[in-house]
């Protein structure tokens, strides 16, 4: 069998300390999943089941510089927990989720606030602000085999130098294995299929130029230019 043309390459992040990659098959980002960014968004986090919503896989990047994107005058950070799977499935119980993880990584989840909102006053899907061409900077993989599964521990994301987004993992009001557990009830999860799992409080605008530096405890450090 041959194609009509030459598909795309398979998107995939690097593995630290290892010459292989890790091949990205999905993307589910968890929406509002720190009590403090669901109240400063207007919500109320004691009254919500979890929710979903879905970058494509060629929408992460590695590189270290983030095109500010068009149609946009409002683009906003959220620094998050990323979770790569290394084996899927479909009702996982949520004791045996933690072992369908193969590692852990820091990401941003950069957003077209502006036309996200739109979106939600009309009832319209979020893509238009989400899904957008390097709308997902993301640090090396790490593996699961060796640092375990981060409960706790910072996460925090600074702008030009200065504080912005400051919380703790402790702090999700799903955990990670509960999120892989009610997700796959949702989707058949497999291989390569990354959760992005929230951003704590503090989320803000960049502009062109702007130094953004994110960390989380035990995992490592992202840092990103707006270009």
């Amino acid at each position: 069998m041959s194609h009509v043309f030459t598909p795309a390459a398979i998107p995939a992040l690097p593995v630290r300390g290892s010459a292989d990659t890790f091949p990205v098959r999905r993307v589910y980002c968890v929406g509002r999943n720190y009590a403090d960014h669901a109240i400063e968004m207007g919500h109320d986090p004691n009254k919500e089941e979890p929710f979903f919503f879905q970058k494509n896989p060629d929408n992460l990047t590695t590189s270290d510089s983030f095109p500010y994107p068009g149609k946009s005058s409002d683009v906003h950070h959220e620094i998050e927990l990323v979770v790569c799977l290394g084996k899927g499935g479909e009702e996982i119980p949520v004791e045996d989720a933690l072992s369908h993880v193969y590692g852990y990584a820091v990401g941003l989840d950069m957003t077209r606030r502006d036309l996200q909102g739109v979106a939600k006053k009309l009832g319209r899907p979020w893509e238009v602000g989400k899904a957008f061409e390097d709308s997902a900077p993301v640090s090396e993989v790490v593996p699961a085999s060796e640092i375990g599964h981060p409960d706790s521990g910072a996460i925090w994301l600074k702008v030009n130098g200065e504080s912005r987004q400051s919380g703790d993992l402790n702090q999700m009001i799903w955990k990670v294995a509960e999120s892989i557990s009610y997700l796959s009830g949702l989707f058949r999860l497999a291989p390569g299929d990354v959760i992005m799992t929230g951003t704590p409080a503090g989320v803000g605008a960049v502009q062109r130029g702007d130094q953004l530096e994110g960390h989380i405890d035990g995992i490592g450090d992202l840092k990103v230019t707006v270009a």
